[in-house]
């Protein structure tokens, strides 16, 4: 089974050849010919990951997948939510978008986050959705320089680190995004079969 995954990044694309068996064939768009910008305009996670997904499915009539991620911030209502990556800026710029964060969050004691992935799968022209979820507290100062966004401010529960203090493999035993793969992994490996 060939699967598109709406990514160029990589360390993703590796990430999940790793997690699923040699039944599955993972590309990238690159990999796949796709060149253009795939937009994210809506206000959830859950419709900004479909519209990846059905915009490639379009483009090549493959089965494919996409995730979309946010940080959703208690005491800011769910910010910055699906503008995460351009919470401060139409650019993308994380040190900016901490700076903002920090800014916003200097006068509430109530420092609960989550990050949250969600993963659009459409094989055979049918949508399946899967969802990730990290909860945590936002720290007060940065702390670390691994990962990347907003990494060196969101300390997982359970854990005294924030996840920019850990290492890779210290990160995906709470990671969001390694959770909804879980998920998505498992239920292609159990569905490989009726597809």
């Amino acid at each position: 089974m060939t699967l598109i995954f709406a990514t160029n990044n990589e360390n993703k694309v590796q990430e999940i050849r790793n997690t699923l068996d040699d039944s599955f064939e993972i590309i990238s768009l690159k990999e796949a010919g796709i060149h253009q910008d795939i937009p994210e305009p809506h206000d959830t996670l859950e419709a900004n990951a479909t519209e990846k997904s059905r915009t490639i499915f379009d483009l090549k009539g493959m089965d494919c997948f996409s995730e979309d991620t946010g940080l959703e911030v208690a005491a800011l209502l769910g910010e910055p939510g699906v503008k995460s990556a351009r919470y401060a800026d139409d650019e993308p710029q994380f040190a900016d978008n901490i700076d903002k964060l920090l800014d916003k969050m200097s006068s509430h004691t109530n420092r609960n986050a989550r990050f949250r992935t969600v993963i659009s799968l459409i094989l055979n022209g049918k949508e399946h959705q899967f969802e990730g979820i990290c909860e945590g507290i936002i720290a007060y100062d940065r702390s670390g320089t691994g990962g990347f966004g907003y990494d060196p401010v969101f300390i997982p529960d359970g854990a005294t680190q924030t996840f920019g203090e850990m290492t890779m493999e210290e990160k995906k035993q709470y990671s969001h995004r390694v959770k909804a793969l879980a998920k998505l992994t498992d239920w292609l490996k159990e569905n490989k079969n009726k597809v």
